[in-house]
């Protein structure tokens, strides 16, 4: 069973929540995120990166950096752009991005339930990212980014959200990078405790984006416990910030792969080697995207290329290995390009797939040497895998849109 529990949030003003609201701040680097602040006194860049309010000679890791981010949230509330609701509320939080509609509930799950399984995984965690967000957390004495959890739709618990944005306003509604964001607040105790009722009897909630921010929170809050022995549970540090999606809502984009060189091989000897494990057609110099799982596409030299996987190349029972992007990886970036680990190796970058086809044209035609567009993971692969306790390779699934941080802030005390 699953705990999720209404908190009373830190949140910006009504008339704030434009100014405040900004992309996670792991999807830009220090130097993009100073040009996005400028202007913006109040965007929640000032704490989720607040190297941008030092100089550059600093380390983004620095104590000074951390400090600055408490300071920064702690000035939102002094000078009244963000308050603390009164009472505790779960929140209603929908974006719509190209037509496309997604509400999740925003809410604080339990720390035990990361612990115990109850919230599954599906990825690898790096030490020095977990760093970062620890001290950022600890600092702050909050959680400020949403986990991005997803759990299988329960028609009760779509109706009940539905009802509620039907019958009241939204306290939120505005566009940001041709993303709507609207926000309802859910404060009747009734609702809020027949929500809570039917979470408890959903078995399992899975982690879709927000690994590190997620362990990061947790590994706070058994520090608390140690801190504080004598402990009950119902402390804030027990549970940390997420929004809840049903997986019916979700889209996974495609998440691509651009590679420098082709590891020594002429043109020649390295199509004999992909067509050792694809079937390999020539489609011309229009971008190819894949239109089903196990195809692919492939730049090389102007020519696109589909590759289809061949029968042996992967087991179809395995939920790890008949993914598309384990298939590449253990056919193709391992062997011939001699890529073991994608995460570190400076030969490979990843596009997500909200840049486009056209993007992969353009990193082949100045710093990169061969491309390859992917058929996009789908929700049930990322739920079949963190059930049988598997781990997804690195880069496989890519979420859009990207939830806004600073509209919700969850105190740890």
């Amino acid at each position: 069973m699953a705990i999720f529990k209404p908190f009373r949030a830190i949140r910006p003003v009504p008339d704030k929540a434009e100014a405040v609201a900004a992309l996670p701040y792991d999807v830009m680097n220090s130097d993009e995120a100073r040009e996005m602040v400028k202007g913006k006194p109040y965007s929640f860049l000032h704490v989720d990166k607040a190297e941008v309010d030092l100089d550059k000679s600093i380390d983004i890791y620095d104590k000074s950096v951390y400090l600055k981010a408490r300071e920064n949230l702690d000035k939102l509330v002094t000078d009244g752009i963000c308050k603390e609701d009164a009472v505790p509320c779960i929140y209603i939080y929908r974006q719509i991005m190209n037509g496309r509609s997604q509400t999740g509930l925003v809410g604080c799950t339990a720390i035990d339930d990361y612990i115990n399984n109850v919230i599954k995984k599906h990825e690898l965690t790096r030490a020095d990212k977990e760093a970062d967000r620890i001290n950022h957390v600890d600092y702050c004495d909050a959680n400020t980014g949403p986990i991005f959890l997803t759990y299988r739709e329960d028609d009760f618990i779509n109706n009940l959200v539905e009802k509620w944005k039907t019958e009241h306003d939204p306290v939120y509604d505005f566009v940001s990078d041709g993303v709507s964001n609207t926000v309802w607040v859910i404060d009747c105790p009734e609702t809020l405790a027949v929500l809570t009722e039917k979470f408890a009897a959903i078995d399992y909630l899975y982690i879709a984006d927000g690994h590190h921010r997620a362990a990061s929170a947790v590994k706070v809050g058994k520090m608390r416990r140690e801190q504080n022995p004598d402990y009950t549970g119902e402390e804030e540090f027990n549970f940390f910030l997420a929004v809840l999606f049903p997986r019916n809502e979700l889209e996974i984009m495609d998440y691509n792969r651009v590679m420098k060189d082709l590891n020594g091989y002429t043109n020649e000897e390295f199509m004999a080697k992909i067509a050792e494990v694809f079937d390999v057609e020539a489609v011309g110099t229009e971008a190819y995207k894949p239109e089903a799982k196990h195809t692919f596409g492939m730049l090389l030299d102007g020519t696109w290329y589909k590759l289809t996987a061949k029968d042996g190349t992967f087991d179809p029972k395995d939920p790890v290995d008949q993914l598309d992007v384990s298939i590449l990886q253990k056919n193709v970036i391992a062997p011939i390009f001699g890529i073991e680990d994608p995460r570190t190796d400076k030969r490979i970058d990843f596009i997500g797939g909200i840049r486009g086809l056209g993007e992969l044209e353009r990193r082949v035609n100045t710093d990169m040497k061969i491309a390859f567009s992917m058929y996009p993971t789908t929700l049930d692969d990322l739920m079949d895998i963190a059930d049988a306790g598997e781990l997804m390779p690195p880069k496989s699934t890519w979420f859009e849109p990207k939830l806004m941080s600073g509209l919700f802030i969850h105190k740890l005390s």
